[in-house]
Formats: C-alpha cells, sequence, structure tokens
C-alpha cells in the first residue's frame, strides 16, 4: 500500500456517511487517512463522526453571514485552502455533489493535488437539483480519479470526454455503509434507545405493528409550496388508511419545518395523531425505520439508494433523479410534488400486493457493500 497521505474532505449528513466505509477501508490497508470537516452541516455531524469513529483532523469554523451560495462558496475556499497548507496530503478525496465537494476539488486543484471523486457521474441533464448538478459537473473537470457507482454514470462520464483509463466503475458506498449500520444495530449490545428523541419512542410505543411512512423532504427546489404538497398528499394516505403511520423526520431550515408543521397542524385529532413530526434523526435510528417501513416517499438522492439496499419501494418527490437505475429497475416512482400522482401511487402500494412486491429488487442497482475496498485498492496503486 503507498504511504501516500489521503485527506478526507467532508462537510454534510450524506458525504460523511458516504466516504466512513472508504475510511475504513483506507485505514485497514494501512494507508495514512486524515478527515477534514469542513463545517457545512454542523449540528449532525459529531455524532456522525462519532458513530463511524472517524474522528476529524481539522475542522473549519465556517462563519456563515448570510445564506448566499456565493458566501458558502468563498468562506469554504478559505477555509480548505488553510487545511490543505496544513496537512499537505498526496491525495484529496471528495464526495457527491455538495459545496465542500465542490470547494475541495477545486482547492486541491488550486495546490496540484489529485482528486478522488467518489459517487462520480449522476446526472439529471437538467437545472435542478440546483446547485448540486452543477457542482459534481464541475468537480469532473478537477477529478483524476472518478469513481461512479453504475453503468449509467460511467457513461455519463464518457460522454463528458473523461478518459476511460480515469473512470473506474466501484458501486454506491452508501449500500457499505448501509449495510454496516444494519448489522451493527441488529447487535444485542447495541442500544438505540438513547439515540433515539422521546417523541419518535412514544409514537412508535403508541402504534405497534402499523405500516409505517417514512417521509423525508429537503431539497432547495421543493422549498415553499412543494413541501405543502408533499404535507397534503400524506395527511390524505394517512386518512385514508386508518392502519397506516407516517414518520417524518423534518429538516431543520426553518421556511421548511414551518410550511410542513403549518399543515400537520390543521389536521384532525385522528389524523394528525399518525403523523410523527421529529427533528432530524441520527444515522443509525433513520437506517432502522428504512429497514422497518412499508416504503419511502422522499427527494433525497441517498434515501433513495439506501432504501434500495433493504428492497423498499420508493416514491421519489422529484420530477427527475440522477439515480435513475432505480426508476429502471422497477424500485422507484417518480411522483414530484403532485399530490394525486402521490396519493394514488400510495394507494398501489398499499392495496395491491403484486405492484408493491414488484418494486422490491432482489439486488440494489446501486452496489453490493464492497465499494469502498474497490476505491482504496485503486487509489493505492498510486497517481
Amino acid at each position: 500500500m503507498s504511504q501516500s497521505t489521503y485527506l478526507i474532505c467532508t462537510g454534510t449528513r450524506p458525504e460523511i456517511i458516504k466516504m466512513a466505509p472508504v475510511y475504513k477501508a483506507l485505514r485497514a490497508r494501512g494507508a495514512r487517512v486524515a478527515v477534514l470537516h469542513t463545517g457545512q452541516h454542523e449540528a449532525v455531524a459529531s455524532v456522525l463522526y462519532d458513530f463511524f469513529e472517524m474522528p476529524p483532523d481539522i475542522v473549519i469554523d465556517l462563519q456563515r453571514k448570510s445564506a448566499s451560495l456565493a458566501h458558502l462558496t468563498s468562506a469554504l475556499l478559505d477555509g480548505v485552502e488553510d487545511a490543505l497548507r496544513t496537512l499537505d496530503p498526496d491525495v484529496v478525496m471528495v464526495q457527491g455533489d455538495t459545496s465542500s465537494a465542490f470547494v475541495g476539488a477545486l482547492a486541491a486543484y488550486y495546490r496540484d493535488k489529485p482528486v478522488a471523486h467518489v459517487e462520480a457521474g449522476l446526472r439529471t441533464g437538467q437545472r435542478d437539483p440546483f446547485p448540486e448538478e452543477k457542482n459534481r459537473e464541475l468537480i469532473g473537470r478537477l477529478a483524476h480519479w472518478h469513481f461512479p457507482p453504475t453503468p449509467q454514470a460511467r457513461r455519463n462520464l464518457l460522454a463528458e470526454g473523461i478518459s476511460t483509463d480515469r473512470i473506474f466503475e466501484v458501486g454506491n458506498t452508501v449500500i457499505d455503509a448501509a449495510l454496516w449500520t444494519r448489522e451493527r444495530i441488529m447487535q444485542a449490545s447495541f442500544d438505540l434507545a438513547p439515540c433515539t428523541p422521546p417523541g419518535l419512542m412514544d409514537f412508535q410505543a403508541a402504534c405497534p405493528g402499523r405500516r409505517m411512512i417514512l417521509v423525508t423532504a429537503h431539497r432547495r427546489e421543493n422549498w415553499g409550496q412543494p413541501i405543502r404538497n408533499i404535507a397534503k398528499a400524506l395527511a390524505t394516505v394517512i386518512r385514508e388508511h386508518p392502519e397506516t403511520v407516517a414518520i417524518w423526520p423534518v429538516h431543520p431550515n426553518p421556511a421548511v419545518r414551518a410550511d410542513v408543521e403549518a399543515e400537520i397542524s390543521m389536521l384532525p385529532p385522528g389524523v394528525k395523531d399518525r403523523i410523527c413530526l421529529t427533528e432530524p434523526l441520527i444515522y443509525p435510528v433513520m437506517i432502522d425505520l428504512l429497514a422497518r417501513c412499508a416504503f419511502t416517499l422522499t427527494d433525497s438522492g441517498g434515501i433513495q439508494e439506501e432504501a434500495s439496499a433493504f428492497a423498499k419501494p420508493v416514491l421519489v418527490a422529484r420530477d427527475c433523479t440522477e439515480r435513475q437505475e432505480l426508476v429502471e429497475a422497477g424500485g422507484a416512482r417518480l411522483v414530484g410534488t403532485d399530490m394525486e400522482e402521490i396519493v394514488a401511487c400510495s394507494r398501489l402500494l398499499l392495496h395491491d400486493e403484486a405492484i408493491y412486491r414488484s418494486m422490491q429488487l432482489d439486488a440494489s442497482p446501486f452496489g453490493d457493500g464492497r465499494s469502498a475496498w474497490r476505491i482504496a485498492e485503486i487509489v493505492g496503486v498510486g497517481k
């Protein structure tokens, strides 16, 4: 194994989750690995780093003075540049499509450090999701190693002129993380109770054995009326199906939370009592719910992938997805934020056993749980 130093640059919840298996695989092969936390998702970061036993070597004190993307990018670039100067890594590793990933790749390029892009090649071919679609395109111009999770992602990179000897289809590390987490939380020594918000514990105790819909919605393009439409559609589904409940970990953005709570608060008690709006959940609790739900309604790319690891049908609350492989395999349906479409597809999953089973895939199109080991082997060969 090369004795190069590998810097893992992460700043958001999905990045930490998806890079944890890479961190573990590199260290298992004897590599020197440093972790830079950019501070983009500060509220949930420390718990995740602790859970995955991946302590950051440097934490950027990200002093955000506005919500603008230009300000975020500027602040991140200063912080990442300082960290690279301090750590002087041989390889910088970024994941996905966040501002942290883009800035990490850009700062590495400025310092002539080769970049490894985990989960490369995802594309919708549209402006949305904004700004993620452009972030991943730009990282594709900066990276040395490209690690697409699927054949389609690999084809996307080839179509953009990326040399075939720089592209390595490895699967998605999110499957590694989800399977590892499920195995860990199933151990008798692991107690989920201290990790679970009391309100959620009470809700689960009051609704034992009921079919559960897991809902998440956070994307910028769904803020406002689209989020309200999702909430209204969910209310209709729960009203029509007395034996069904819903759990919705609500995004911490105040505007998102206000819209969701405004819609749910207007429901009659018999319906409102079967919808649990909870705070954002730490990863093992989320994986436990995902493994036990009937299906999930989400606009999250990570949830689409994780659901496929547990053969759970997905209703995608977006008009397009860069995880088209799951749709093509039959494990997901695009429902957007159209109330009638969400309600109609939910009814089918709750009433039509054949359709439900057809959306339970035998294998995830995103990976087999060995993606991180492949990445560690490839980047260990040398530059």
